[in-house]
């Protein structure tokens, strides 16, 4: 999972806003870029006038170089186009489900294929499947009919997904970790 940026909060828990803007420009000299305006270094009154003689904001987009870079924009549009960029970067994401399936040591046939369905749906879903068995009280004895049994699901599902994590037994549960196979596109 990424990093996320957390938002800094001014007085009575506002939050800040990312770029400063106008007035809020500390630097004596900027360099002006945007629609309608010759590149160059101006004076930080001058350029304000600039901005107000568009009807625009002068908003300080690289303040690191030097001189901090600004350019002449409407800022409440261009705050817009910035949260509908992130919202567009959010949903592309790829998000990673992890379904379980839950089988006894003695688990019949009947069942067996029941969930081995259930499986295959999951991963051409494309989530993640986490098969295990768990061992109720004495049933821990039967250790091997377990990694037999998850064995076998994995085999049955080998054209659907790739194993990622072999039997491994925890505590009371043995797990096996499968993930989908990529798609083959013809």
């Amino acid at each position: 999972m990424a990093k996320q940026k957390f938002q800094r909060r001014g007085p009575r828990g506002r939050v800040e806003e990312p770029y400063k803007v106008n007035d809020k420009i500390t630097a004596r000299e900027v360099r002006v870029v945007g629609e309608n305006v010759e590149v160059d270094v101006y004076s930080l009154s001058a350029a304000l006038n600039l901005a107000r003689e568009q009807g625009l904001d002068l908003v300080e987009i690289s303040p690191k170089a030097v001189p901090p870079v600004c350019k002449i924009i409407d800022y409440s549009k261009f705050k817009y186009e910035q949260k509908k960029k992130q919202k567009e970067i959010k949903s592309k994401a790829h998000k990673t489900v992890l379904k379980e399936i839950r089988f006894g040591p003695n688990t019949d046939d009947h069942d067996f294929h029941f969930k081995l369905k259930h499986a295959e749906k999951f991963l051409e879903e494309g989530a993640k499947v986490k098969a295990y068995v768990h061992f109720v009280g004495r049933t821990i004895v039967f250790k091997e009919r377990g990694e037999i049994l998850l064995l076998k699901f994995a085999q049955a599902l080998e054209e659907y997904a790739k194993v990622e994590q072999l039997p491994k037994l925890e505590g009371k549960r043995m797990f096996l970790l499968l993930s989908p196979k990529p798609v083959k596109k013809k």
